[in-house]
């Protein structure tokens, strides 16, 4: 069974401060379910996260720093504080840069001067969504931004966003390492939409689902205090919908949860608008929700891509409201329609206690990997552990709903919408 583990600077020389450690050569698996038995042959195993007891990097005369990549999500702050703080006060490194403006701030041509974080700056960040060191999307050239952080004297690089950022934080290793100079890169995965490959939840992930069951209830109430009224209620999910299921089966109101992964019909008698016209007549109002990145086979793409090189979506959302606005108009069934996109007031809110734990304990891990000498890796809370998962492993495809797992099963049972709207 394969044993991935991350890449190591060199030898570890330097003897950790904190008085506990993780010992080498502990790690867990990434599947935890197989037939009775041994294990199947093919099992992937991740080395388990934590201090060690001996560190690559001398605390006292090591320099860090920390970017936020991509769009907003809950928890940024708490991530930013937590790796400053766990620096400072635990291994005590003298100097923690924030790099501004995402990957921009690593070339001096395009993005703002790095700012020092202090303790005192970073201490009620984690009150406030979105990201103090502010964001962006889009590549950086490598040789500047390596160049930069050899002119900075970084040691240790702390890339906080998603699947790209990731990229970008392993092109950064690799090209530092090409050049003889020993920087670690360790990335903290970010994506609301929960979609990471061997990363069982994500931070801002739990924030959204509890934001978004909020806006549902109110969509409820819309739709049941009229005739015929239908709610529709847009939410995050570029190519999963987790969200989607997870705020659906906890609102317990939704009647409709449309996901990437599961294509649909609008017309023909066991289409979305025949069902739903058949949920009017029987009940006499409907709460939709949609994942953003579902039905794009029905709109047709443009080709367009955003600065990070991702497809642009078309909007799923006007596109149902204005079909199913026609749908009743040319039945002639009155029908009160009210549209919901709560998807950037949940993308800046604080997050929420949950998550607030998770960026905590995925930040000071990150902190123990680059001390340690780790690098290219991400950190990961996987079947309940943290873990070390190279780049490498995220860069072969995200994570999707199980169709045939509990959490679609729970969608199918709580809101009796069919298995296929065909």
């Amino acid at each position: 069974m394969p044993t991935l583990l991350p890449n190591q600077l060199g030898e570890a020389t330097h003897a950790s401060p904190l008085p506990y450690a993780v010992p080498d050569g502990q790690c867990v698996p990434a599947q935890i379910q197989w037939a009775c038995g041994q294990p199947p042959p093919d099992l992937v195993m991740f080395e388990k996260a934590g201090p060690r007891k001996q560190l690559y990097f001398d605390p006292g005369r090591t320099r860090a720093a920390i970017v936020t990549c991509g769009g907003l999500c809950p928890g940024l702050n708490n991530v930013i504080r937590s790796v400053t703080r766990e620096l400072r006060r635990s291994y005590g490194v003298p100097s923690v840069l924030g790099i501004r403006g995402g990957y921009r701030g690593l070339d001096p041509a395009r993005g703002r001067a790095p700012i020092e974080l202090s303790e005192e700056l970073v201490e009620d960040i984690h009150n406030e969504g979105g990201t103090m060191l502010g964001t962006s999307r889009g590549p950086v050239d490598m040789a500047i931004a390596v160049d930069f952080l050899m002119a900075q004297r970084i040691d240790l690089l702390f890339t906080v966003g998603g699947d790209g950022t990731q990229r970008g934080g392993r092109a950064l290793f690799e090209e530092a390492r090409r050049r003889g100079y020993p920087l670690a890169v360790v990335g903290i995965p970010k994506t609301i939409d929960n979609d990471v490959r061997y990363v069982s939840r994500t931070f801002g992930y739990g924030t959204a689902v509890a934001e978004a069951v909020r806006v549902i209830e109110s969509a409820h109430t819309e739709a049941r205090c009229v005739e015929h009224g239908v709610s529709l209620v847009k939410l995050m999910g570029r190519h999963a919908g987790f969200i989607a299921a997870a705020a659906s089966v906890a609102s317990a109101d939704v009647n409709f949860c449309l996901v990437p992964e599961v294509p649909f019909a609008l017309q023909g008698d066991g289409g979305f608008l025949a069902t739903l016209e058949r949920r009017l007549q029987a009940w006499g109002h409907a709460v939709v929700v949609v994942a953003e990145g579902a039905g794009q086979d029905l709109l047709g793409e443009d080709g367009a891509r955003d600065d990070s090189g991702n497809l642009r979506l078309r909007d799923i959302g006007l596109f149902l409201k204005e079909r199913i606005d026609a749908h009743f108009k040319a039945r002639g069934v009155d029908m009160v329609m009210r549209y919901f996109d709560p998807s950037y007031q949940i993308r800046g809110c604080p997050a929420n206690t949950e998550d607030a734990l998770l960026c905590d304990r995925m930040a000071r891990h990150a902190v123990h990997a680059g001390m340690a000498g780790r690098t290219g890796l991400v950190i990961s809370y996987l079947n309940d552990q943290y873990v070390h998962v190279p780049v490498s492993e995220i860069d072969r495809g995200g994570k999707r709903l199980d169709l045939d797992g509990e959490l679609w099963r729970a969608v199918l049972s709580s809101t009796s919408q069919p298995e296929r709207l065909v």
